[in-house]
């Protein structure tokens, strides 16, 4: 169906719902609802360098080894392939009732965080450090997951929100610090970019701290950044024709 048509369904389906139901289909593995006939849904999947963790699929090197080629349509085109065994594997897993991990179409990718410090331990999913290739890379994978048809192909999701940064191990009590300057000028870009230009679906917040605020409950880069009116965030909007999630993960 198309975009106007499932926004106008979900909303009837959601004043349906009880509390208790709401907050269960907040879950990334969104339990079924058998009295309106609502499958069970799982948000996690992954699609970084190929559709991850659900049976023989095609691989291709890491985002930071995709990335040294410098080739936008490149990046587009191997983002359509993987779109396209993702959508085929939930067809076949769909007609089986497998609706676990790893078999959705809401893939947590691209990594668009810029890599400036190798004890981080992610690098290697991000295109390296340079704020105008990460954003020209992102862009086109984006639009290579998503498609240009009528229809969403898979929906991309752009993280982490906005500077994720220190040993992995830390993520959770890390505090990253960046100037005014560094978030404008390095870290902000590319998400502005894959909201505006690639239309992304979704947002993943970072896990660690930024300047001090815990990233997924961020008053600067969520309320003021990515909500407000009149920020980069404003072409997020029924008549923009996107539905961004923004989501807290452990991806």
């Amino acid at each position: 169906m198309e975009r106007e048509e499932a926004r106008r369904r979900a909303k009837e389906l959601t004043e349906l719902m009880t509390v208790e139901e709401k907050a269960a289909q907040l879950k990334y593995d969104a339990p079924p609802l058998k009295r309106l006939n609502i499958p069970a849904y799982n948000w996690w999947n992954e699609g970084l360098h190929g559709v991850a963790r659900a049976g023989c699929a095609t691989i291709y090197p890491q985002a930071i080894g995709m990335a040294a080629v410098f080739d936008e349509e490149l990046l587009r085109q191997v983002a359509d392939q993987i779109a396209t065994e993702c959508r085929a594997k939930f067809n076949a897993y769909s007609q089986e009732g497998d609706r676990d991990i790893y078999k959705g179409l809401t893939l947590w990718s691209p990594n668009i965080n810029m890599f400036r410090d190798p004890r981080w331990g992610r690098g290697q999913e991000t295109y390296g450090e340079d704020p105008y290739l990460t954003k020209k890379l992102g862009v086109a994978f984006v639009k290579g997951l998503q498609g240009n048809g009528k229809y969403l192909k898979t929906a991309a999701c752009a993280k982490h929100f906005a500077v994720h940064s220190g040993p992995e191990a830390q993520r959770h009590e890390f505090d990253a610090r960046a100037t005014a300057k560094d978030m404008e000028e390095t870290y902000l870009p590319a998400f502005e970019a894959l909201v505006k230009e690639a239309h992304v679906e979704a947002v993943m917040g970072a896990y660690n701290r930024t300047n001090g605020e815990p990233c997924c409950a961020s008053k600067t880069l969520i309320q003021e950044t990515l909500r407000k009116n009149g920020g980069f965030w404003d072409t997020l909007s029924p008549t923009a024709g996107q539905s961004v999630i923004f989501t807290s993960t452990t991806r």
